[in-house]
């Protein structure tokens, strides 16, 4: 019987490979069939033939022509089999569109997807209905259409239906009544009349709900809640959480729930009470998720060896699968942290008090045994479903403290049985790390502490212990028992993963390096401690901080994964999030995966949890993303809030990125960003230049460049929009020869191409 022609090929010989163009094809129409595995097969290439389309398959990847995701290959900038989508609008024929919500911010422009419908679903398996303004949960097929979107998607859950409340900022009018300016660029001003403004007073920040217009005219709306003055900080947060949709409020099936739970009893618990674990968190932690305690292993066997113990709390054994909880929590992800509050994954009954791991009472945890030869190397684990006590909350300035001569009156009793036995099972583990080489990118983390009007008071860097790397390491090693324990009982799980730089990303950062006379890698035998010979090389020079945080821009965005593709920054092959239940959700299935593999008791892990483990990582790795955002954007604007009084005020500050548009630089006394408009640096002509990172005048061959120290002023602050804009004082700096040239060149072939394509054109 005659073979039929692979998909997306031509008719080939039993077993031939291929041609490249072949390949790229079929992967672009068969993004689900992309696997080597799958490529073979559908090409009926066996044999040492397979060898051929391996090396193939490599040289595409090498090429950037391939990228890897997962088991698959993939086209860069293609989208993954299952994605989280905003609808954004409806095409032409009433179609609705969507992006993707999560996009790397490269400038690179997110790829519309037309949402269609399955006719021909029924009953349950019908797919829920959308509009515009919706998140939804969706599978990702390519479009065959020659004109229109690259991908056309099924929605297979919805995730945030549109708010029908939106936010502003009310302004009152003298003849009563006021308007509501919104807050969103493309935001509409909405008419409030007098008898609906509730107790909003000008410059409050309001939701208001739109009523019904008619075909002329603005928007008419009513005030539905006052968040506050728009001068106050919990304003401020409040905008980012309403322009992300983070879920801010319990609903009250949720809180009931949360109420009805009870303290755990023993049972059937391993007693673990005897044990004394301790809780270093930060001074104002008002949650502890992980105990942690150590000891030297009296086995004769492993002298110089040492065991370490860490419990976390047993979410899992609260928040059952299906319940008001667990949808709660899903639809939130994780905790999102802001300088005045958090927005818990989870009520406080459950985070702050059942499932805290409070000094002196009794709680429920999963618990993981290692023990380490002296070396660091791990010969074994074990995890245990426990009842325990803490027998004391730490800061981390109070245990580090300790052990550096000076404890209080209660670290001095803990020192000798507890502290120093913790810290020497560090220095074993230490080995091991070591010997592991992650990634050593250490780039200090700014807080903002607040006034109590909620105004900030300052910017303050917190000190890097010991204790913080201590904590660091045992919640590491932990996470890695969890994956191989799960690997090993063949369950699914969630992976946290880390994929190594791409190739654009490599070459970038290689170019830049190049201009430091710093070498980098090639492709293959890119490791994480490669980018640690580059720290090392840059350490004490005045380019330090500029080569940190460009290698940090060359990094890939850590995900959630059922695939295993191993953590590049950590060099870690398995790797999955077990330490923080109480905040993210990843833990919590990995807490649940646990529970069911090892037979430890109810609260396990369903099957209709595992064949979901696709839709879970996809949701928890958008929502993630979310919170970052929030967080960020919410520091820019109490940042530019607090400089708003500020303006003509002059600043010390140092250039942390450049674009052909203009320079950002970063007040370090501050944390602040702010951005200076190529337009405003002088009258030559500053041409951009991405090897060195860098802005040079065409005539005077001076510029600036990522990392410069410069004096600047601020002109202008926006706090809704949490934007600052600054003018250049300092004089730009003679850059060498090189640079100067190699732009000269490049803006001479621009422009004899422009007047090439100019004369094909017939101008």
């Amino acid at each position: 019987m005659a073979r039929k022609t692979p998909p997306g090929g031509r008719k080939k010989p039993h077993g031939a490979v291929p041609d490249r163009e072949t390949i790229l094809r079929f992967i672009a129409e068969h993004p689900s069939r992309s696997s080597k595995r799958n490529i073979a097969k559908a090409f009926s290439v066996r044999g040492h033939d397979r060898v051929e389309l391996k090396n193939l398959l490599r040289d595409l990847e090498d090429e950037g022509l391939l990228a890897r995701r997962r088991k698959q290959l993939v086209r860069p900038g293609s989208l993954p089999p299952v994605t989280v989508l905003d609808i954004t609008s409806r095409d032409d024929d009433g179609y609705l569109i969507a992006r993707p919500a999560e996009w790397p911010e490269d400038g690179t422009v997110p790829p519309a997807v037309l949402l269609r419908h399955d006719r021909r679903s029924k009953g349950k398996s019908k797919p829920p209905s959308a509009g515009i303004g919706d998140r939804v949960l969706a599978r990702i097929f390519t479009s065959d259409a020659d004109t229109g979107p690259a991908y056309s998607a099924r929605v297979m859950k919805m995730l945030d239906k549109q708010r029908g409340a939106l936010l502003g900022v009310f302004r009152s009018m003298p003849g009563g009544g006021g308007r509501m300016d919104p807050i969103e660029r493309r935001g509409k001003e909405i008419i409030i009349y007098d008898d609906r403004v509730g107790n909003a007073e000008d410059g409050d920040l309001v939701e208001v709900e739109t009523d019904r217009s008619g075909r002329y005219g603005m928007l008419r709306g009513r005030v539905v809640s006052v968040i506050g003055s728009v001068a106050s900080e919990k304003a401020i947060s409040m905008i980012a959480i309403h322009a992300h949709g983070i879920p801010y409020t319990f609903p009250g099936t949720v809180i009931a729930e949360a109420e009805k739970a009870k303290p755990v009893s023993l049972g059937k618990r391993e007693d673990w009470r005897d044990l004394p674990v301790v809780t270093i968190d930060p001074s104002d932690a008002k949650d502890h998720d992980d105990a942690v305690y150590a000891e030297a292993d009296d086995n004769l066997e492993n002298q110089g060896g040492v065991v370490v113990f860490v419990a976390i709390a047993d979410v899992s054994h609260y928040v059952r699968p299906r319940s008001a909880l667990d949808i709660e929590a899903l639809k939130r992800g994780n905790s999102v942290y802001f300088p005045d509050r958090v927005v818990p994954m989870l009520p406080e009954r459950i985070s702050n008090d059942l499932c805290s791991l409070k000094e002196g009472v009794d709680r429920p945890a999963l618990a993981v045994r290692m023990v380490y030869s002296a070396q660091g190397r791990k010969i074994g684990h074990t995890f245990h479903r426990v009842l325990m006590k803490s027998l004391a909350r730490l800061s981390y300035a109070q245990a580090q403290a300790a052990i550096d001569g000076s404890p209080d009156g209660k670290t001095e009793t803990l020192l000798d049985g507890v502290l120093q036995p913790l810290w020497n099972a560090y220095e074993v583990l230490g080995r091991g790390r070591d010997r592991r080489q992650p990634l050593e990118l250490d780039i200090p983390e700014k807080k903002l502490r607040l006034n109590e009007d909620g105004t900030v008071d300052k910017v303050v860097i917190p000190e890097r212990l010991g204790a913080h790397r201590l904590i660091e390491e045992f919640m590491i090693q932990a996470n890695v028992a969890a994956a191989e324990t799960l690997e090993k009982k063949h369950q699914p799980l969630i992976y946290r993963v880390h994929d190594a730089p791409s190739l654009a990303k490599q070459e970038a950062l290689r170019d830049f390096l190049k201009t430091l006379d710093i070498p980098l890698a090639k492709g293959g035998q890119l490791r994480a401690n490669s980018f640690n010979g580059v720290l090392a090389k840059a350490r004490g020079k005045p380019y330090e901080v500029m080569v940190s945080e460009m290698v940090l821009r060359s990094q890939s965005q850590a995900v959630y994964s059922p695939d295993n593709l191993g953590h590049f920054g950590l060099n870690l092959m398995k790797y999955a999030h077990f330490t923080s239940p109480i905040r993210r959700y990843a833990d919590l299935i990995v807490h649940r995966a646990l529970v069911g593999s090892l037979n430890l008791g109810e609260g396990g892990i369903t099957p209709e949890e595992e064949d979901a483990l696709e839709e879970f990582a996809a949701e928890i790795s958008t929502f993630e993303r979310r919170a970052m955002a929030a967080e960020r954007e919410t520091v820019d604007r109490l940042i530019a809030h607090y400089l708003a009084d500020r303006i003509g005020d002059d600043f010390d500050g140092r250039i942390s990125g450049v674009t052909k548009v203009g320079l950002f630089v970063s007040l370090q006394q501050f944390g602040a960003d702010g951005f200076i408009p190529v337009s405003t640096l002088g009258l030559d002509y500053y041409i951009y230049d991405e090897a060195h990172q860098a802005l040079v005048g065409e005539k005077s061959g001076r510029g600036y460049r990522l990392g410069d120290s410069v004096e600047v002023r601020l002109a202008e602050a926006i706090p809704l929009a949490g934007s600052l804009r600054f003018e250049m004082l300092s004089e730009g700096r003679k850059l060498p020869t090189a640079t100067r040239s190699f732009h000269k060149s490049k803006r001479g072939a621009s422009r004899s191409d422009g007047a090439r394509k100019k004369k094909r054109r017939g101008y």
